[in-house]
């Protein structure tokens, strides 16, 4: 089991990326909601919205990867 200064180190390290996915997170949530307060779709549809967020994340990711990786060049 790890302590907890090594936990503290990790989090430092990885700093941006948590902040990245928490902001990248309440972004998402936040217009899922402003879409459904508006639309009254389905339940079904907002939760499509909600799991739709888990491929908008990983691509959000990979093209930020990208980019940094050409920029590197």
């Amino acid at each position: 089991m790890t302590g907890a200064g090594e936990w503290l180190r990790t989090a430092r390290e990885e700093r941006w990326g948590i902040l990245t996915d928490l902001a990248f997170a309440v972004v998402w949530v936040t217009l899922v909601e402003i879409v459904a307060y508006f639309l009254e779709p389905p339940t079904w549809v907002y939760y499509m919205l909600m799991l739709a967020g888990i491929v908008a994340y990983f691509g959000f990711i990979w093209n930020a990867e990208l980019a940094v990786s050409q920029q590197d060049r």
